[in-house]
């Protein structure tokens, strides 16, 4: 996939566990692991949002897009 989701690399630069951040934006940590390995077909703006929020961070520490070298 083209898009790499990077929210691990975030998680471990704030020193927060994944459950700690389900908890904060309100989704199920099984919800979140589905976004973390990229499984996710799309993400709410609301959902991206708030862990921005919570994480400090931009959407472009956590999304990056890689062309796909075929």
């Amino acid at each position: 996939m083209a898009i790499i989701v990077n929210i691990d690399v975030m998680l471990a630069r704030r020193k927060m566990s994944s459950g700690e951040l389900a908890a904060r934006i309100g989704i199920t940590p099984a919800n979140l692991l589905i976004l973390k390995t990229g499984k996710a077909r799309a993400i709410r703006f609301s959902t991206l949002e708030a862990i921005c929020r919570a994480l400090d961070c931009q959407p472009g520490d956590i999304l990056e897009y890689r062309a796909d070298n075929h």
